[in-house]
């Protein structure tokens, strides 16, 4: 008994000392996680705040509305990738004309629409998934931009390439596609020839990930295969489906 009571009063003792069984450290409470950085912070994107902007001799298509990365489903085959082209993901989504902080609802989870400007030629979708804190492995992603021609150019095809598998309209009409799990490649994929209106004309991509890396390309050749430079990059607000 003298045992007993000999261990039983030093624990009693260290359980006040210590706050009682329940209490906790501030040492061992989780920090809050801090927020994302942003885009701006990514090393290739930055917010797009201009009006409008010029395209580049190289005549890459740089400025584009871009949809936070909703779930897929990991596959990258063809048949994948066109299941997810034909997929209907929220309302109107070969019509919509996004603007920044505009959101759309697919299974009951809300994704935003940002606009932004890559410094590369590419457009680096894991820097914007990651600088806004969003999943970048087994996702799709949704890229809008409008470019305005000064007048009718016909003989235009559209050339792309991207990481993964993606899938292209211009102007409503499905123009190009390229499928497997591949990395991006400048002017990989070409359209058969089209006519861009005068005036604004508006790309639409789709592009599926499967894990690590996602990025795309995009620009217009002419008919001798030059990259077309004299269109500007403006506001969906200004242009039809």
């Amino acid at each position: 008994m003298t045992t007993l009571r000999s261990f039983a009063v030093p624990a009693l003792v260290g359980l006040i000392l210590l706050g009682g069984p329940r209490a906790t450290r501030a040492a061992d409470t989780p920090a809050a996680k801090p927020p994302p950085p942003g885009i701006d912070a990514s090393p290739s994107l930055k917010v797009a705040r201009s009006a409008s902007v010029a395209l580049k001799p190289d005549g890459f298509l740089s400025r584009w509305w871009v949809l936070e990365p909703m779930p897929g489903d990991g596959r990258v085959t063809d048949s994948a990738i066109r299941a997810a082209a034909e997929k209907t993901y929220f309302p109107d989504q070969l019509a919509i004309l996004p603007r920044a902080g505009e959101t759309v609802t697919v299974s009951d989870a809300r994704y935003t629409w940002h606009a932004v400007d890559s410094r590369r030629h590419n457009v680096n979708l894991y820097h914007f998934a990651y600088f806004l804190g969003k999943e970048t492995s087994n996702v799709v992603f949704w890229g809008v931009t409008v470019v305005d021609s000064p007048e009718e150019i016909a003989g235009a095809r559209l050339a792309v390439g991207s990481n993964a598998g993606s899938v292209w309209w211009v102007n409503g009409r499905e123009v190009v596609g390229i499928y497997g799990d591949r990395q991006t490649q400048i002017d990989d994929g070409i359209s058969k020839k089209l006519t861009l209106r005068k005036g604004p004309n508006v790309v639409r991509c789709l592009i599926v990930n499967n894990r690590g890396m996602v990025d795309f390309c995009a620009r217009f050749l002419d008919a001798d295969d030059n990259p077309i430079a004299r269109l500007t990059h403006v506001a969906p607000a200004a242009a039809s489906p």
